[in-house]
């Protein structure tokens, strides 16, 4: 039996993969004393690579003594690559380079460069593309665009455009990659254009062009452009293969057209995990967690295994609706089935329990996760700030360094406003130079952070040193420095500021105003304070909310103009019976002792919060000041009737970075004794002022 009798049999073992068969010809191969046979060696090692079989494809190409055809070693390094085995492909190319007899060709390089592309091995890519060039194979259509796809796998997306544009023929295969790598690196216009102009010059495009210009047009939220290549889809028969109905199913989603992403899915005969991926996304951008779940049942009743991505985005949806129940059903599914989350999965299940205020469910997920990524961190602080957990939060994030993981921008612009809240002024300048030692000090939303901080604790020169340093300044800096300015006394500044970011064309909105009606009631200027809030109406077309109003009976009623403030509030039947602006008006009627419209106002808010003890007390107090001693026994009797307390008041002071809190007839504090012994000491200081001040130490 010779060559020519052995070849068919195993051509036909190779169609039909019978490895077995296969295995028993090249048994016989070997006992003939074929196996430097070119053309049986050739089809055996095609026979294995076929089967997966890459040991024995090597090992048939290794036992032939001069394997001296060049279609040999393409054929194993196209297997090669074909089956992601990059490192095998570029050493069985190096190996080739010591046959000086043997040249690479056309067949050759397109494996090398897209297992170099595979490996990003860009230097080397860069090096066989100067080889190219000398020995002439550029013009090649396959080896063209295979060193665009390299460049393309390497990031070098320009390079690979440049490429592209320097090709003097092209094929399908080079317009998908420059397509994909306008895609990739975040130019959807671009990649849409591209896909025009392939079609212009009458290229067909194929699955893989088309998904990538729906997923465009999906990332553009552009829906027409997306309707239009779905509609000449259909009209010119195009079969929709897997891919690009969940490129439509993801587009329709996207773009909020959820009947039409419904319908594609439908009519998909297999759905793929990336297409019920994407109907969920769909349902959880109109926020329908309901929705997802149903998908979510149906998807694991057709047997379709849900991936991370898949119970992310369920978690993140019932996160963003504050969906508790159904939060916890996608949870238990997950300790069920004993899935091992990723960070992004912890972090969505901690944002939810956060969200629901569940703060201890958050708080038991984070102490059993691991601990090295900053975005598990960034959460849990965020959601301490976001419930009020102001202490727990600067606490964390001092556990987080002490555990030496890498303070990011979400992070200082979370504990800077627990600082702002706080008033942590000592504890935010440290946080400042840590900013500056991470260079983050031109990333615009921490620096406005930091500047809404030193505003908020009363550090205007500092605020105002951060404002001149931003790099940018939008209404949010203006407004913040404005504050600063009027919350401080300083009203003339706050409105020299405010003329000066109008010079900037630059937009006030409702919080600009707030800010500026606020600066006018701290420094009494009431005049410009109605001119202002006249302005915000009439000239920037801005309807007053009640903090607006607020601002205005405030400043009315600090000037002693009671009467109009209270028209103001009668005439305008939105805010005619807000309590906390009828409190505003009575506080003032108080500073001025007017009784008459002080009872009043105190009659309609006990009509309306009858358990506020604010109320009798402030009333209490307007009876002690005009010396009416029987009404105020009535008010405090009133209050015993029904069973009032006063709310206890909290301060706070910041010592060596730490923040101290004190409540009224608390007697739990740790340094009580010492806290008693230095109040009684100053208290005695001050009944007798002719003793000199000793500093004691406790």
């Amino acid at each position: 039996m010779d060559t020519r009798k052995l070849l068919p049999l195993l051509r036909a073992c190779m169609n039909s993969k019978s490895l077995k068969q296969g295995k028993l010809i090249h048994q016989k191969v070997v006992t003939l004393g074929l196996q430097n046979d070119i053309f049986l060696c050739k089809n055996l090692i095609n026979l294995y690579l076929s089967c997966h079989l890459y040991d024995h494809a090597k090992c048939v190409f290794d036992t032939m003594e001069n394997p001296c055809e060049i279609s040999l070693w393409n054929g194993l390094m196209a297997g090669y690559t074909k089956n992601y085995m990059y490192v095998e492909a570029l050493e069985l190319f190096e190996k080739l380079l010591h046959y000086p007899y043997l040249k690479p060709d056309s067949y050759t390089y397109p494996s090398v460069l897209k297992a170099c592309g595979g490996l990003c091995r860009f230097v080397l890519g860069k090096m066989i593309h100067t080889c190219l060039i000398k020995i002439g194979l550029m013009m090649d259509i396959v080896v063209g665009s295979s060193l665009v796809g390299m460049y393309a796998k390497c990031n070098a997306f320009e390079k690979a455009i440049r490429m592209f544009n320097e090709m003097p023929e092209k094929d399908v295969a080079c317009w998908n990659t420059v397509i994909s790598c306008y895609y990739q690196s975040g130019n959807f216009k671009e990649a849409l254009q591209y896909f025009g102009t392939m079609r212009r010059f009458g290229f067909e495009p194929d699955s893989v062009t088309i998904t990538t210009a729906i997923s465009s047009c999906a990332r553009l939220l552009d829906l027409n452009r997306g309707m239009q290549i779905h509609e000449e889809l259909i009209n010119s028969g195009f079969l929709l293969d897997s891919f690009i109905s969940s490129a439509l199913v993801d587009m329709y989603g996207k773009c909020g057209h959820l009947e039409m992403a419904i319908e594609v899915f439908e009519q998909m005969p297999k759905k793929t995990v990336v297409a019920w991926n994407s109907m969920i996304s769909g349902y959880g951008l109109k926020g329908d967690s309901i929705s997802c779940i149903q998908l979510f049942k149906r998807m694991y009743n057709e047997g379709v295994k849900p991936t991370l991505t898949t119970l992310s985005s369920l978690i993140m949806v019932c996160s963003r609706s504050a969906q508790l129940l159904e939060g916890k059903f996608v949870h238990g599914y997950i300790i069920r089935n004993r899935i091992q989350p990723d960070v992004f999965i912890n972090s969505s299940l901690m944002d939810l329990y956060i969200k629901c205020g569940k703060v201890g469910l958050a708080e038991n997920i984070f102490k059993l996760i691991p601990k090295s990524k900053v975005v598990s961190w960034n959460v849990m602080i965020s959601g301490y700030v976001a419930e009020g957990k102001l202490f727990e939060a600067l606490g964390l994030f001092s556990e987080m360094r002490k555990s030496y993981v890498e303070p990011d921008a979400i992070t200082f612009t979370s504990v800077l406003a627990a600082c702002s809240q706080l008033a942590a002024l000592e504890k935010g300048k440290e946080i400042h130079n840590l900013i500056i030692e991470k260079n983050l000090d031109n990333n615009e939303v921490v620096m406005g952070a930091l500047l809404d901080m030193y505003a908020k604790c009363g550090a205007v020169d500092e605020a105002f040193g951060v404002f001149k340093c931003l790099p940018e300044r939008d209404l949010v800096s203006w407004t913040s420095m404005i504050t600063a300015y009027g919350s401080h006394g300083q009203a003339y500044e706050a409105l020299e500021l405010f003329a000066e970011m109008l010079q900037s064309n630059v937009k006030p909105d409702r919080v600009t105003f707030l800010a500026i009606l606020s600066a006018c009631g701290h420094a009494g200027l009431v005049d410009e304070g109605c001119y202002y809030f006249n302005q915000m109406i009439n000239v920037y077309g801005i309807i007053p909310r009640v903090e607006h109003y607020s601002c205005l009976i405030d400043l009315l009623g600090r000037a002693g103009r009671l009467h109009e403030a209270y028209e103001i509030l009668q005439r305008s039947p939105e805010i005619r019976d807000d309590v906390g602006l009828l409190s505003t008006l009575f506080s003032a009627c108080r500073l001025h002792r007017n009784i008459d419209l002080g009872v009043e106002i105190a009659r309609m808010l006990i009509d309306k919060d009858p358990d506020d003890s604010s109320t009798y007390i402030l009333l209490s107090n307007m009876y002690a000041s005009a010396h009416k001693w029987d009404e105020v026994r009535m008010v405090r009797s009133k209050m015993k009737e029904l069973g009032l307390q006063k709310n206890p008041g909290c301060s706070w002071i910041e010592i060596n970075q730490k923040i101290q809190p004190f409540f009224v007839e608390d007697n739990s504090h740790l340094h009580l004794d010492w806290v008693n012994k230095c109040l009684s000491y100053l208290t005695g200081h001050m009944e007798d002022e002719s003793k000199p001040f000793i500093y004691i130490s406790f």
